[in-house]
């Protein structure tokens, strides 16, 4: 199975040069089963990653541009009354799909953006008073510009932390700005799709069973509690995230090759996990409340 996930990165990295790294935490937040809040600024990449991590692991994907103008039905979906049956009929939206690309999320009004809660922890909608299962897998990448630009609107914190992570793609090296340049071939098109309709499923449960020691998951427990120090930090981490840092360094471990957690994982996904709940639009530097976190406490030997 890994073999599988290294092609997987390998095609990836194909079209969004220079950034194995971020490409792994995505793929580690799927296999996590959450779903992923990248931040950018525009031109960066991030709608690319996105379609090209659907397409290679062989999942149904819908692209939607949030826009201040979208409506909640535009998203899920809408009832139309047929005059032939006389009764309404439920039209499915573009949110029937496995991955959701919610491009540019923080453009759409807030009454949009709460459109998607329902569906992101439940796994359903509702409609009129009727559930609608989502396909399975399912998730959510939404992509988010910084919100000093002109035109959006800050996450609410209780959608924030639906996002099992939080990445930044950031500008392009040297050399790979280079090829981008020169127009090397880096077509999603080329993309070979790598799983087969349940494979992924399969890979989601092998993650699970990635064994999680007592003293690793003491420190998580641990990170987690000195975050709700008082007055030490804006937003103290909840279990959600508790539980969002345990499935995500299992992920990384499985795509590191390994069958066990250590500490390591845990510190290299600590600030894709934790850094939008941590502080959330406070204005405060989120990569410097990680980073000292993690060096006051103390790391299992």
């Amino acid at each position: 199975m890994n073999s599988i996930i290294n092609s997987v990165l390998t095609d990836i990295s194909s079209v969004i040069f220079g950034k194995e790294k971020q490409i792994k935490l995505a793929i580690s937040c799927l296999l996590a089963q959450g779903h992923l809040l990248i931040e950018d600024l525009p031109g960066m990449g991030k709608t690319s990653l996105s379609h090209a991590l659907a397409i290679s692991l062989g999942l149904s994907y819908q692209r939607i541009q949030f826009t201040s103008d979208l409506l909640p039905s535009d998203i899920i979906g809408t009832s139309i009354f047929d005059i032939k049956t006389q009764a309404f009929s439920f039209h499915k939206g573009p949110i029937f799909n496995q991955v959701i690309l919610a491009d540019e999320i923080n453009r759409a009004g807030p009454k949009t953006q709460s459109a998607l809660l329902e569906a992101m922890e439940e796994n359903q909608v509702s409609v009129d008073g009727h559930s609608y299962l989502l396909p399975q897998p399912f998730f959510v990448i939404a992509t988010q510009n910084p919100i000093h630009q002109a035109g959006t609107y800050p996450l609410p914190e209780s959608q924030l932390d639906r996002f099992l992570m939080r990445i930044t793609l950031g500008y392009p090296g040297i050399e790979a700005e280079k090829k981008i340049i020169l127009g090397v071939d880096n077509k999603i098109n080329n993309i070979k799709i790598r799983l087969k309709e349940n494979q992924f499923k399969d890979l989601q449960n092998i993650v699970k069973l990635v064994k999680l020691s007592e003293p690793v998951l003491d420190y998580i427990l641990a990170l987690v509690n000195h975050s709700r120090l008082v007055g030490r930090y804006p937003m103290p981490l909840s279990p959600r995230a508790s539980i969002a840092l345990s499935r995500a360094a299992q992920a990384w471990a499985f795509i590191n090759g390994r069958d066990f957690v250590t500490p390591d994982d845990v510190q290299v996904i600590f600030p894709s996990v934790v850094e939008h709940r941590l502080n959330v639009n406070s204005g405060i530097n989120q990569g410097e409340l990680a980073s000292e976190l993690l060096k006051e406490v103390k790391v299992p030997v």
